[in-house]
């Protein structure tokens, strides 16, 4: 990474939202910002339909996604879908930008405010400055609702963008700077053992998400990775001279290695970790505790954020599933979404099982755990889940105490 730019998490980029009215020019503002031709440029009405995530490194950002989004004043007859596109980009939203060209600011007033709520800082700019307009009532307006003040720019010229990408970089969450995977667990030198069985929802030919980035934050931490399959894992262990000082492991084998293990080495997985660093762990371990609630005639609620095929080692679709059938009867309901789709009301439900979220980041994964406490429904994610059902919960290492 060039030197200057704030550095992030491994794998978690800032995701920069655009918003604004129909033809605000926030397609053209996204070129300028990012110097490429990422996004149609038009002068018709609604020509961005689904929102574009482009990821790109900006000087001084950093990593991060820029998110281009379709007008919320869209009067299409696909209007009303686009703007819940819209609103969904909103949800995974780190920082926004929002585009104003008029005085009429009622929509661009309450979409700020729904970021405040949410704690997600904003910059308003008033776009096309270039064009001689008179923009002192929406500056005057914007500082007296909100105390913000709006920057200038100009798209076409590209006149004040490098004062966007200046604001930005101001506006990065502290959490970005200071949140790992594996955070106080390990440090320089340490063995770190992590066991990745490779079945058939690993895709060929590569690791799948969470591995990669946790193998890059222990080479960078200086730890000393060794890896290996589940059949392989006591050849591994019988290798080194000295048990490792932390074993992390795909949640599936769980009860395998801990029953393998040395007493000596901590015990975690990757869906663990993923869970205390894409989301809220100590409310997912007392989610978990709600499973010893459940009944035969209980409703879980399964949200994995991948959309795939079923598979039959499938994790989410089958073998929890089949854990909570072992144990309350085949009459328990278990449902599942994938992707984006998490219903709005959840009230039906007495659990929800999140996965470990590495598709997603921290600020949507979020956003659906406060809906779930908002509805005061339990939540917990795919490896604590799994922990406490093999009866070993108490006995892993997690990255908050």
């Amino acid at each position: 990474m060039p030197s200057g730019l704030n550095e992030t998490p491994t794998g978690e980029r800032i995701h920069i939202g655009v918003f604004g009215k129909t033809n605000s020019g926030k397609s053209s503002f996204i070129n300028a910002f990012i110097g490429q031709e990422v996004s149609i440029v038009s002068d018709t009405a609604g020509t961005t339909t689904d929102p574009v995530y482009k990821a790109v490194e900006i000087y001084p950002v950093g990593p991060c996604v820029i998110i281009d989004t379709a007008g919320f004043s869209d009067k299409t007859s696909l209007g009303k879908s686009r703007i819940e596109k819209t609103m969904l980009s909103a949800e995974k939203t780190d920082i926004a930008i929002i585009l104003l060209t008029d005085e009429n600011i009622d929509e661009e007033l309450r979409l700020y405010w729904y970021f405040r709520r949410r704690n997600t800082p904003v910059i308003f700019v008033i776009n096309k400055c270039d064009i001689k307009l008179s923009h002192e009532t929406v500056l005057n307006k914007i500082k007296t609702e909100t105390n913000e003040i709006p920057l200038f720019v100009s798209a076409k010229t590209g006149e004040g963008i490098d004062l966007v990408k200046e604001e930005i970089s101001k506006k990065i969450p502290d959490s970005f700077q200071t949140r790992t995977i594996t955070e106080r667990l390990v440090n320089k030198d340490d063995i770190v053992l992590l066991v990745m069985p490779q079945d058939i929802q690993a895709p060929k030919g590569r690791l799948i998400l969470p591995q990669v980035q946790t193998i890059r934050e222990l080479l960078d931490k200086s730890c000393i990775v060794i890896c290996s399959t589940a059949n392989q894992f006591k050849q591994a262990l019988f290798a080194l001279k000295a048990p490792p000082k932390l074993i992390i492991t795909d949640s599936q084998v769980f009860k395998y290695v801990y029953e393998n293990k040395p007493n000596e080495s901590m015990l975690t997985s990757f869906s663990v970790l993923f869970a205390a660093y894409k989301g809220d762990l100590p409310y997912y371990i007392e989610g978990a505790k709600h499973i010893d609630s459940l009944t035969e005639k209980s409703n879980v609620l399964i949200a994995e954020c991948c959309t795939h095929a079923p598979l039959s080692e499938d994790i989410g679709r089958e073998k929890i599933p089949n854990m909570l059938k072992k144990r309350f009867g085949n009459s328990i309901n278990v449902e599942l979404v994938s992707g984006t789709d998490f219903p709005e009301d959840l009230s039906k439900y007495d659990l929800i099982i999140q996965c470990g979220a590495c598709m997603f980041n921290r600020k949507y994964v979020m956003s659906r755990i406060n809906k779930a406490k908002v509805q005061k429904i339990p939540m917990t994610n795919y490896g604590v889940v799994i922990a406490h059902l093999t009866g070993i919960l108490d006995k892993i290492v997690f990255t908050q105490e």
